[in-house]
């Protein structure tokens, strides 16, 4: 507590609340071998793969997208060890609803390369798809926060062993559904992670425009539920602080995490990040490339003379192609389909404008041929 000198009055201010960052391994590399969980050599080896699908997701995804194949794309690159070790502890019963960067995790509960390309071209069975895998994309800047809670308490009702998790970013963090959501978590305990994974930009605010708090994990105490701050570029530090948080979220403790990593590419491909920040930042962060720092971890342990680095990059391109063969041999849909899943009875409006569509399309061939030419899927 502080003190004012003239009344004696006792403030809490932020310097009451040192919030520590959780790290296992060191940008440098070092690390005490005590604190490394409790994994297997094959499941130590299996995290570095899963960080290269990450990463060579993302690169093959916008270069599809530069072609012009689907509309836009949200990039994970330099949230590897972020995304793959919050993933990687959870049970094929849990349901975790992201934002789109967090393709990893989801691969990891069952989705495939398919479904998150067809996700991306707008293709509505992509959705049910995921959800069939208990995972969900609400591309709503926190707006599917409240709706975690709701499927949390649903767990609690039904007395289920699993756990919800929410993604999403720290630009989400200020938005009234975050906090909303979070702090009814708190009221009825139910069985959720919420985690932030706070990559320094919110599209293009920066994290010290967002908030006058020092951290983002303090504020779990506010809501009433527990809080960690880990090293999201330390894939075994996010990997033992989500293994541990699901835990609580199953004994009905909440749990918020803010993963501290960095967006090295640009928000999605729709942004040009050279208008709002540095060169030399990015760079500064490409340093500490959480791929590298692993693979230096298993250098260390012994462990990457085991590793084939180029079949692994083969196995994963093998994979990838042979998704978007399958993506591009979805039947094209018709004009109407623009315009299906919103409303049970097209309101007048949009009735008239499809027909007004169908119409042009009529007088005009050349836009009739678009349409029979664009990318299938």
């Amino acid at each position: 507590m502080t003190t004012d000198q003239s009344g004696g009055v006792p403030w809490l201010t932020q310097d009451d609340l040192p919030v520590e960052t959780y790290q296992i391994v060191a940008p440098d590399g070092s690390y005490e071998p005590s604190t490394v969980p409790d994994l297997t050599d094959d499941e130590l080896i299996d995290l570095y793969r899963w960080m290269r699908v990450e990463q060579r997701y993302a690169e093959r995804m916008v270069k599809l997208q530069r072609r012009g194949e689907m509309g836009t794309v949200a990039s994970g690159r330099g949230h590897e060890a972020s995304i793959v070790g919050s993933g990687y502890p959870l049970a094929e019963d849990d349901w975790l609803i992201g934002m789109g960067r967090e393709v990893t995790a989801m691969l990891l509960q069952g989705v495939s390369f398919r479904d998150m390309i067809l996700y991306w071209r707008g293709i509505e069975t992509a959705g049910r798809a995921l959800a069939e895998q208990n995972c969900m994309i609400g591309i709503s800047i926190g707006g599917h926060v409240p709706m975690v809670t709701g499927i949390g308490w649903g767990m609690d009702l039904a007395d289920s062993d699993a756990v919800v998790v929410a993604h999403f970013g720290d630009g989400a963090t200020s938005t009234g559904a975050v906090h909303e959501g979070i702090n009814f978590a708190g009221v009825l305990d139910v069985p959720a992670v919420f985690y932030c994974q706070n990559n320094q930009w919110a599209i293009s605010t920066p994290f010290e425009q967002q908030t006058n708090a020092n951290t983002l994990a303090q504020r779990a105490l506010g809501y009433g539920i527990d809080g960690i701050r880990v090293d999201g570029n330390d894939v075994l530090a996010v990997y033992r602080a989500m293994t541990a948080a699901r835990e609580r979220a199953r004994e009905g403790r909440p749990v918020f995490v803010e993963s501290m990593t960095y967006r090295v590419d640009a928000h999605t491909t729709s942004d040009d990040p050279s208008r709002y920040r540095d060169d030399e930042e990015v760079e500064a962060w490409r340093e500490r490339d959480p791929v590298e720092r692993y693979r230096g971890f298993l250098e260390a342990e012994g462990l990457w003379g085991q590793v084939d680095d180029d079949a692994i990059i083969g196995e994963i391109d093998d994979e990838f192609d042979a998704a978007v063969a399958a993506a591009n041999a979805i039947e094209d849909r018709a004009v109407d389909a623009i315009f299906e899943h919103v409303f049970e009875e097209l309101p007048p409006g949009l009735a008239d404008q499809l027909e007004g569509f169908k119409a042009l399309a009529e007088e005009r061939p050349a836009i009739a041929d678009h349409i029979e030419q664009r990318p299938k899927g």
